[in-house]
């Protein structure tokens, strides 16, 4: 007992006395190897349960032998016999630990183990007079020693820099953390059984590209030095995924990283999680349709419901989604029709009506796409699409075939967020020769964002393309949905931070 008091006291004591629970901790490992028991030569330890399917199998596995590891979370000595509380991946569990029964001499070094250390303990399945269901320990295993301290368990883990650049410690301290990654374990392994079982075949494509395209984004740059060439880091997957549909792959996708030079915020981080698909010969109606039903199937899969809660929000996956186009919904939400605009002049004026921030570059289209994200984003709670974008802001985009300003794209919208981006593909290399030019006069005027012309790509399509539908998906907002977790931040289990001598 008088360890344990030592160790509370110690996490709110100055420095000088953690720094000298962590000596006598390295006094202790020094003692065991001393003695031929170092914890840092033992290999392996076999486990036969974790604690969850101990608790959960009681009736079948009381009396019975079993062999646990994990991290010691809580001691109690009490002279002959002690208790601690052992957490493994699955949940935590209580063992007894009497001298009688794994003998003087591993009882008196199991009185010196400390919280965070990782054992190993084989004994029988009890329960205790108080009801709860323990390990009856036979013997007890050092396997590794914990040099540093564990914050204390009452007030756990909550600084929030701390938790994000020391996620290791707070998987340890959090429960409700691990859960969460455990959730995103099974969130992409269902969409990959979604699209399997869909013909979908998953493939990889290169992360250092001479050409970053596919999205509006600043890449990366770094040099290649055995080609003594300068490369980028991709910012999508698209337009390689795009090479296999020319190539034949009729339906393709890939989950993987992709890189943009912007800022960080709750939503964004540099690198983050990318899953894009490409379908051929179908559009964006039948991306809608894929999108629709494989929100559902996760949902079902990992929340066990349709109507999952965020925040504040109850969101029903469950009913069909909203449907709107973006001037529909522009018009929903501010009245201004912009089918009924004529030119460029004409939205500018509006726009200064309005208050609507624009550039001198920015056309008729692109001030639409600002009305919708300064005036209509803030509504979309339950599951939106919003369908038929102008041509400005879609480079990659087929064109609406009776209104050729407007292409077959849509986003999805879930509590305010962009949780996906789709197209009818552009398959027409004419146009979108000329849908790069434009983009690289964006560039020149200043558009950091603006995509440049990747003549491969070019040259796949004039090698002929079919109609395709394609879909990108940001992972790490679905998995914030599906998690109920406020920040990207918290679903990624090494956000990009801040370097600490900066």
């Amino acid at each position: 007992m008088a360890e344990e008091n030592m160790q509370k006291a110690a996490q709110a004591a100055p420095q000088q006395d953690i720094n000298e629970l962590l000596r006598v901790r390295r006094e202790k490992l020094a003692q065991l190897q001393a003695d031929g028991k170092d914890p840092f030569q033992i290999t392996k330890y076999d486990v036969t349960h974790h604690s969850t399917e101990i608790k959960d199998s009681f009736d079948a596995l009381e009396g019975k032998s079993v062999r646990i590891a994990g991290r010691i979370m809580a001691k109690r000595v009490m002279g002959k016999a002690s208790f601690c509380n052992v957490q493994d991946l699955k949940g935590n569990i209580q063992s007894y630990v009497a001298r009688d029964s794994i003998g003087e001499a591993p009882y008196a070094d199991f009185k010196k183990f400390d919280v965070g250390d990782i054992v190993g303990i084989e004994g029988e399945v009890f329960k205790t007079k108080t009801g709860e269901i323990s390990v009856h320990a036979a013997s007890v295993t050092l396997l590794s020693k914990s040099l540093q301290v564990l914050p204390e368990k009452f007030h756990g883990l909550t600084n929030t820099d701390i938790r994000y650049r020391q996620r290791y410690t707070d998987l340890i301290m959090n429960a409700d953390v691990k859960e969460t990654f455990v959730k995103r374990s099974k969130i992409i392994s269902a969409i990959r059984r979604y699209l399997d079982g869909q013909g979908f075949m998953e493939v990889e494509t290169p992360m250092l590209v001479a050409n970053a395209g596919g999205a509006a984004a600043r890449p990366f740059e770094t040099h290649y030095n055995a080609l003594d060439e300068d490369v980028k880091l991709r910012i999508s997957l698209e337009l390689y995924l795009k090479r296999l549909i020319v190539g034949g792959l009729e339906r393709v996708y890939e989950i993987g990283r992709v890189f943009r030079n912007e800022g960080l915020d709750t939503r964004h981080n540099p690198e983050f999680t990318l899953m894009e698909l490409y379908q051929a010969y179908t559009d964006y109606h039948g991306m809608m349709d894929l999108t629709e039903s494989l929100f559902r199937y996760l949902a079902e899969e990992v929340c066990g419901t349709t109507t999952i809660t965020y925040g504040e929000h109850t969101i029903d996956l469950g009913k069909p989604f909203e449907r709107m186009t973006m001037t529909a919904a522009v018009k929903k939400y501010t009245g201004v029709d912009f089918d009924q605009i004529a030119d460029t002049a004409e939205a500018k004026k509006i726009a200064d009506e309005k208050g609507v921030h624009y550039e001198a570059r920015h056309a008729k289209g692109d001030i639409l796409n600002l009305f919708f994200e300064e005036f209509v984003e803030e509504h979309l709670i339950q599951p939106t699409f919003i369908m038929d974008h102008p041509v400005e802001v879609s480079p990659l985009t087929k064109r609406k075939p009776d209104k050729p300003d407007y292409v077959e794209r849509f986003e999805l919208f879930i509590n305010t967020w962009e949780m996906c981006n789709a197209y009818s593909e552009l398959n027409d290399p004419i146009d979108q020769r000329e849908r790069f030019k434009a983009q690289e006069a964006a560039l020149a005027a200043g558009d950091e964002e603006a995509n440049t012309t990747d003549e491969d790509f070019m040259n796949a399509l004039e090698i002929g393309m079919p109609p395709t539908g394609g879909i990108g998906y940001g992972i790490d907002r679905l998995v914030m949905l599906l998690t109920n977790s406020p920040a990207i931040r918290d679903v990624l289990l090494f956000p990009t931070m801040k370097s600490l001598d900066k």
